[in-house]
């Protein structure tokens, strides 16, 4: 089947039998050897409601193209249109997915979208989102972040006789609230039953017997926020999400709240289970869009100070400071700032490449950076560098950036990181399974420092990185810096993973 035809096949109609769930359809995995070694984000999700009746799809497309940073390997929709829900999922961007026609084939005054890079399970059509199962008037789900009891609550269900049609943890979470549902009745007893089974980060929309559902998980370790107007209800992992909507940013759900929407503006709000505050630092040093607002927090005003916070404590005499583009270009302005050495774009990066890259000819590291950036050499030449990027995680690409700089002539190139050293896995929705792969756990600063190439490297401490959050230490999670995770079962994972001589894949499909 084409990708054309897997897209066409998605538009399904839930209210025909043989739809339940998402197997009404398969594709083949798509080939993981084309990874990148960047940091990946597991998902973006967004919810409206229409209060005027109003067709919502162009607005979840709108709010999933604004949010497409956070997942480039699948995209989808769902709208409920009084009577049934109808699904729309594919492999690619949205622009892939959705193609002129599809829109006007979604009518409701509700909808969800989702955009994805996948932390567990394959990227295939079936573990795409939403994913949807047909009970009374129909339920959808599309979930940001990570169960790191997946394993377990998988084999919960299927002892329950709930079969899975997908690897993905989002349909553990659409059949653990439904069964809880089918049980309560009610939805925010199944959202409390969840919380109890749960572990992991988990911020979730859906659509439940034409009712918008939002929750977030006790810790709320990935952001979800929200937008209130006369006309509709919104939310979204990030506020830009709204910015393309022209909807007001009105808040953010706290840890453990779920909020239901219903007919005539009405909106239910609850904090079912709050534990505490662990918000995502990769949020605010990489993963958001500098535009986003998450948890109060202006992700743009953040990035800068962590480069103001760098340039003091790590201080170089230098003629340039280059970010490496796009997340680490904030944090280059407030290097340069403090420190008063110019900023100069000495890294140009080509927007257009997609994933040409990986093919078998362009198959060394350098070649592909060379291919995504490029070095503009009367900038850089006979000069001393401060290159700036916001984490060196695998240690792959940083080396052969630092090269590129030196090939275009630069006299001296000094590596700043505004992240601490990663040391640790992420179970919450960070595509870094294990110990091997990280670079920092076995190797000194000096010893990276020598393997990129660089004149000179140092990296942000930990009490700078929180100071320019603005948030208390206590309310982040900093699991992959210091190895204290915030959920009982990340503690339990991270020993797991040690005395498995470092880990061998993603521990929490089986957990």
């Amino acid at each position: 089947m084409s990708t054309n035809d897997q897209q066409a096949e998605g538009l399904r109609d839930l209210s025909r039998p043989g739809t339940e769930g998402s197997g009404a359809y398969s594709a083949q995995a798509e080939s993981r050897s084309d990874k990148d070694y960047s940091l990946k984000e597991s998902c973006g999700i967004f919810g409206i409601y229409s209060f005027s009746g109003e067709q919502v799809a162009p607005y979840v497309y709108k709010g999933l193209i604004a949010l497409q940073h956070r997942g480039q390997d699948s995209a989808g929709m769902a709208v409920f249109d009084g009577k049934k829900v109808r699904s729309h999922k594919g492999i690619g961007q949205v622009d892939d997915v959705f193609r002129k026609g599809s829109l006007e084939k979604m009518p409701g005054a509700i909808g969800i979208g989702h955009v994805r890079y996948p932390t567990v399970g394959e990227c295939t059509v079936a573990d795409a989102q939403p994913m949807c199962l047909k009970a009374g008037e129909g339920i959808a789900l599309a979930h940001n972040g990570n169960v790191a009891n997946f394993g377990s609550l998988r084999r919960s269900l299927e002892e329950r006789k709930w079969k899975f049609d997908s690897t993905c943890d989002a349909e553990g979470i659409l059949k653990e609230f439904a069964s809880a549902y089918r049980e309560k009745k009610d939805i925010f007893e199944a959202a409390k039953a969840c919380m109890e089974t749960i572990d992991g980060a988990y911020s979730v929309v859906m659509i439940v017997d034409g009712k918008l559902v939002a929750m977030r998980d006790p810790y709320a370790i990935k952001p979800i926020c929200y937008s209130q107007t006369k006309e509709c209800f919104a939310v979204a992992s990030e506020s830009v999400a709204f910015d393309i909507d022209r909807l007001p940013l009105s808040g953010f759900l706290e840890p453990g709240e779920v909020m239901v929407v219903s007919e005539a503006g009405r909106v239910e709000r609850r904090v079912l289970k709050r534990v505490r505050q662990a918000h995502c630092m990769f949020e605010y040093v990489y993963f958001a869009r500098p535009d986003s607002n998450l948890d109060g927090k202006l992700v743009y005003e953040a990035r800068v100070e962590l480069g103001r916070r760098l340039a003091k404590t790590a201080p170089v005499q230098a003629d340039i400071v280059i970010p490496v583009p796009d997340t680490a270009r904030p944090a280059a302005l407030g290097y340069s700032q403090a420190s008063g050495i110019e900023l100069v774009e000495g890294l140009i990066k080509n927007r257009y490449v997609g994933r040409t890259f990986i093919m078998g000819s362009q198959s060394k590291r350098e070649d592909a950076v060379r291919l995504k950036l490029n070095a503009v050499v009367p900038l850089v030449e006979g000069k001393k560098v401060v290159l700036v990027d916001d984490s060196i995680v695998r240690g792959t690409t940083s080396g052969p950036i630092v090269k590129l700089l030196r090939d275009a002539g630069a006299k001296e190139i000094h590596v700043r990181i505004t992240c601490p050293p990663i040391v640790g896995p992420c179970f919450y929705g960070i595509d870094l399974p294990t110990y091997k792969e990280l670079v920092a756990v076995e190797h000194s600063v000096d010893e990276i420092c020598k393997l990129i190439g660089a004149d000179s490297l140092a990296y942000q401490k930990i009490e700078e990185l929180v100071a320019a959050i603005g948030m208390p230490k206590e309310e982040l999670c900093l699991g992959c810096l210091t190895e204290k995770y915030p959920t009982p079962l990340g503690k339990k994972l991270c020993v797991q993973l040690k005395k498995e001589d470092g880990g061998k894949g993603r521990v929490w499909e089986t957990a």
